[in-house]
Formats: C-alpha cells, structure tokens, sequence
C-alpha cells in the first residue's frame, strides 16, 4: 500500500497534493464529530439544540460553519481550540491559538 501510495504522489503536482491532504482531512472531521458523539453513547436524536436530521447533516458535511461546530461541540459538552502554524519553518512564526471556546 504504502508503494502504491508513493507511486501516485510521485506522478502528482505538490499542489494537487495539497488538495488531495485538505480533502482527506475534511472527511475525517466528519468521522471524528460523529466518533465523539457515539463515545458518549448519544445518538443524532440526543443532541441538544440540533434535530436528527440537522446532525446528520452536520455530521456528513466537507465544509462547516465554525459557529455550527462549536454549537455541536457544546451539546457534547466539549469546547473548541482552533491553532494557527507556519507552514514553513521559520523562526520568526509561532504557533498561535487563534480561538478557544
């Protein structure tokens, strides 16, 4: 797998790989929001403030509102930190939090 992995990057333009790593990452929000939900042993239909249908929605989503997730966090009791870093090593760049709720 792993070969066949470094055969495709290997025939890819550094920015469509950036592409392909920002669309992989937003599929694993959406399984990460419904893994928290599901460790707490709540379903769709349990989330304060949200219907069923509007959590699966949430849930299915590549693109989410920051003001809808903090609302779903909430209704799992959980906050949100949301931290900026360089891309390119630099000296001069730190990480930064950016929000905390």
């Amino acid at each position: 797998m792993k070969e066949a992995l470094k055969m495709m990057k290997s025939k890819m333009t550094p920015e469509s790989i950036r592409k392909a790593h920002m669309k992989a990452e937003q599929e694993i929000l959406t399984i990460r929001l419904a893994q928290l939900r599901e460790e707490q042993n709540r379903t769709q239909s349990e989330m304060n403030n949200f219907t069923q249908s509007s959590v699966s929605k949430i849930e299915k989503r590549k693109d989410i509102k920051i003001s809808t997730l903090i609302g779903y966090l909430d209704s799992l009791g959980m906050g949100l930190e949301i931290i900026t870093y360089p891309r390119i090593a630099d000296e001069g760049m730190q990480e930064k939090i950016l929000l905390k709720i």
